[in-house]
């Protein structure tokens, strides 16, 4: 089994040096960081004391990183981990990343430190490396709503994206709309990519070519929305409907819309990933694909509760997929006429 010396020698620094960057200490070069983190990864270090006070001195509080507290998707999502949590007397330390890796990064790092007995991950970053300081302390943790890729090895529960879009996308084409636009979030996240993979597939199906001018990766927000839209509504052969990749982004693309003098659905039709669920119950208008939001969080609880008291021994990567709902409401519009089908606009 390697030991903390072997870790040492592969970094090509003193053992004092790697048992400060086990122990989160900041006083350590970020370039140093990093060669040391690379060489526990490289040669499969674990260490002992801290994998034995992990077993020993739970502290029974868990960690739930999300990209946007304030969108409605994420707060439904985090009380049901919340609700399950409280019933397993477990507290919830919420962190807010903004989609920002930089914060993602730091609250990931605070929170191995603070000894948290799990964490459960939205990803902004789409990417590995900020989990270093989780995985080199065993540190349990479950993805939720994105996948990270070359992580096969962790739990993750997470909605249908490809069958969502390819859902709304459907739709709008079942109403004769031909040049679809459709705007996501930033390709690093797995939901973008598995969006406009739906997307795709579906326009496939119906024997349409796609146009990648009309594919927008930008940011899940209300300022990704609304640059986006401006953007293809700008085209000469502009989009006659709008995807919008989650509810910040249909609610961007509605500003940028009404900005332009043009009203939803009869100008344009606007369909969204995700309900606005407030909004929904004044004013039932946007078209949407609509994920279980509370037991999503629920089941990512459990599954992180099983790994934390030892109670699954199940090795393998546990992969929940939950199917969305298309809600048909206002702002698709009813079927085009001939001759308003995107080419012939």
């Amino acid at each position: 089994m390697p030991t903390i010396y072997d870790v040492a020698k592969r970094a090509g620094v003193s053992s004092m040096t790697v048992s400060r960057v086990i122990n989160g200490k900041r006083d350590v070069k970020p370039e140093t960081r990093e060669k040391v983190l690379k060489a526990i990864e490289e040669i499969g270090y674990v260490p002992n004391s801290l994998a034995r006070s992990f077993v020993l001195q739970k502290t029974k509080s868990i960690g739930l990183v999300i990209t946007d507290i304030t969108n409605p998707f994420f707060t439904t999502l985090a009380r049901g981990v919340e609700d399950t949590a409280m019933k397993n007397q477990f507290s919830v330390i919420f962190c807010n990343t903004d989609e920002n890796p930089e914060k993602e990064l730091l609250y990931l790092e605070v929170l191995a430190r603070k000894r948290i007995d799990g964490v459960i991950l939205a990803s902004a970053s789409g990417k590995r490396s900020p989990l270093k300081s989780l995985l080199i302390k065993n540190i349990p943790i479950v993805l939720i709503d994105r996948d990270i890729e070359g992580l096969d090895d962790l739990d993750v529960v997470k909605g249908d994206s490809v069958q969502g879009a390819y859902l709304l996308t459907k739709h709008l084409i079942s109403l004769g709309h031909r040049r679809i636009g459709i705007i996501v979030g930033n390709r690093n996240i797995s939901t973008a990519e598995e969006r406009v993979e739906g997307y795709k597939r579906a326009l496939a199906e119906s024997g349409i070519p796609v146009d990648e001018s009309l594919i927008k990766f930008s940011q899940y927000s209300r300022d990704g929305g609304y640059n986006s839209t401006k953007e293809l509504l700008s085209l000469e052969d502009r989009p006659t409907a709008i995807f919008g990749g989650n509810n910040f982004i249909a609610i961007g693309s509605l500003v940028a819309i009404r900005e332009l003098g043009l009203k939803v659905p009869e100008d344009i039709a606007l369909v969204s990933f995700d309900d606005i669920e407030s909004l929904s119950q004044v004013y039932p208008f946007l078209t949407v694909v609509t994920q279980p939001a509370y037991s999503m969080g629920v089941i990512a609880a459990e599954l992180l509760i099983r790994r934390i008291e030892g109670r699954d021994k199940i090795e393998e990567r546990r992969k929940v997929i939950l199917q969305p709902e298309l809600i048909v409401r206002e702002s698709a519009g009813e079927k085009l006429a001939e001759g308003v089908r995107g080419e012939e606009r």
